[in-house]
């Protein structure tokens, strides 16, 4: 049996990778959330991966609404979901790590962390344009 010290080389023209303490995490935004872009360009046209982190807080995205399907794993701790115009943190879904979300384009949704952050991975075509949509 192998240890990581052990780790065989790896042909780069066949696999690259990289472990977690070289993920290129950005800073946190004022809405309390973080992300790292692993795959595409998610301002460009094509296929994107984006890790984002929603630290805790009761930090939460207002409502809005992206024009295409977004797919996203919850990789880390609890991530609460609401949809529609009314922002309301109290009235949102837990989905635990593990599980698998579907945002679809043109809906409306918000979403965020409350007592411990929540580590998603995000996946979908470009443009990933966010458009406000919230009731006041």
């Amino acid at each position: 049996m192998t240890g990581i010290g052990a780790a065989a080389e790896l042909n780069p023209a066949a696999v690259i990778y990289k472990l977690p303490d070289q993920i290129p995490w950005g800073p946190v935004n004022p809405a309390g959330a973080q992300s790292a872009v692993v795959v595409g360009d998610p301002s460009k046209p094509g296929f994107y991966m984006v890790y984002n982190r929603w630290t805790k807080g009761n930090h939460f995205s207002r409502p809005h609404f992206h024009p295409n399907d977004r797919y996203i794993v919850v990789l880390q701790g609890t991530w609460w979901v609401g949809s529609g115009p009314k922002f309301d943190p109290a009235n949102s879904t837990p989905m635990p790590a593990g599980s698998f979300v579907t945002h679809f384009g043109k809906q409306v949704h918000w979403d965020g962390a409350k007592d411990e952050d929540a580590v998603l991975l995000i996946m979908g075509e470009d443009p990933a344009t966010s458009t406000a949509a919230e009731e006041k």
